[in-house]
């Protein structure tokens, strides 16, 4: 049975940045089981991810997600890299980032929370600890979390005005 969440009125934008093909899977249908309305869209490396973020040419349109799901391990550019260059762009560093990773290394966590990241969260190996992870952070995100709307995002183009 899944539990009640209070869902918003519209789902809530998930940016999955990760490589494993698995990973992505294993999340979506945990995110499906945990009854969490979301529209989930899935970049393979930071590269690609800052490319859509920043409506680069040849890259898929997307809304600005409402929160960053974020793997440390990637090709081209590793996850770490990835937020410390988010959170110098002004047009979105705004966006909460959630560092969800199998790393447990002590350098990756202060390295992680020294570049603003909203949280550390280490991926359970297994489907039922991963989807109660999974659970946990839909509450987290859709009953606790307070993210600044598109009218209270300040526009930093009409800031140099």
């Amino acid at each position: 049975m899944t539990p009640y969440l209070p869902q918003p009125t519209a789902p809530i934008e998930i940016l999955l940045v990760e490589d494993s093909e698995p990973d992505i899977q294993l999340t979506r249908e945990a995110f499906s089981e945990a009854g969490i309305a979301n529209t989930l869209h899935v970049a393979r490396d930071g590269v690609e991810a800052l490319e859509r973020l920043r409506c680069a040419a040849g890259q898929p349109a997307m809304p600005r997600p409402d929160v960053i799901l974020l793997d440390i391990n990637m090709p081209r550019m590793n996850g770490l890299e990835m937020l410390e260059e988010l959170k110098r762009d002004p047009a979105l560093m705004t966006i909460p980032v959630i560092m969800l990773t199998t790393s447990q290394a002590e350098e990756d966590i202060l390295r992680s929370y020294q570049a603003h990241a909203a949280s550390y969260v280490v991926k359970p190996v297994d489907f039922e600890r991963f989807y109660e992870a999974i659970r946990a952070l839909g509450r987290y995100m859709l009953t606790i979390v307070r993210s600044p709307g598109p009218q209270e995002q300040e526009d930093p183009l009409h800031q140099q005005l």
